[in-house]
């Protein structure tokens, strides 16, 4: 674990430079038992490192690197947080996945296949990040990786889902952005009026389940309308 200022008022905790569920599982204990203590002005976990930061009023840099590096070090004592598998309807017709048949040539796979391995892989939430809400998946089954568009697009419509590497992720927002769109959620990933505007968080599970173009229009309707739940198992 390293330790470093990030600015006047926050530190970066860093642990090893990788994608990978379990140093993933480090940092959001990190977040979480700082989180617990109250005492910072903002935590922001990613893959492989916590961005905190502190009122420099109560701490000095140096202070806050101690109370920090004391604090990490001591996450056994966290109660076992319950866990979350959150399921995605996700409509991968051709009206809502313009980079299918290029995903599919990338990869020599059928449209079929690419939504098959999709639908049936569940993914950890590894972080949140670019805008609000706009949740980072992984890790892809080797068949699906591929490159993000040499040429961005202007504007991603809000729920695309899309691939980029050995992520997957859901624009929560429309967008510019050059990952590989495959398909849409109906659901809202980020709604500010909501008592937790993000309908995922680090540390989840997430897994797509394929709906056809009506059931996309059907379920949009219970979300407009407040009466959609979403599926949650918990364990």
């Amino acid at each position: 674990m390293k330790i470093r200022p990030f600015g006047e008022s926050a530190l970066l905790v860093s642990l090893e430079n990788t994608i990978d569920p379990v140093v993933n599982e480090r940092i959001v204990r990190f977040y979480r038992k700082l989180k617990s203590s109250g005492e910072f002005t903002f935590l922001t976990p990613a893959y492989c490192s916590l961005t905190v930061g502190f009122d420099r009023t109560k701490f000095t840099i140096a202070q806050a690197t101690e109370h920090v590096k004391t604090l990490c070090e001591h996450t056994d004592d966290l109660a076992e947080t319950e866990s979350r598998k959150i399921t995605i309807p996700v409509c991968y017709s051709p009206s809502f996945a313009p980079d299918m048949e290029e995903v599919a040539k990338h990869t020599g796979l059928s449209s079929e296949k690419i939504i098959e391995l999709h639908s049936q892989t569940t993914f950890r939430v590894f972080m949140l990040g670019f805008v609000a809400g706009f949740s980072y998946l992984g890790t892809l089954p080797d068949a699906l990786h591929c490159p993000r568009k040499k040429t961005p697009r202007k504007s991603v419509a809000k729920g695309s889902v899309g691939l980029a590497g050995l992520q997957t992720g859901i624009y929560p927002v429309t967008a510019p952005g050059g990952w590989q769109i495959i398909g849409r959620t109906p659901l809202k990933m980020f709604d500010p009026a909501r008592p937790q505007p993000n309908l995922v968080f680090a540390g989840d599970e997430v897994q797509f389940r394929p709906i056809s173009p009506d059931e996309f229009k059907l379920i949009a309707i219970k979300v407009d309308t407040g009466i959609y739940e979403t599926e949650i198992e918990y364990a």
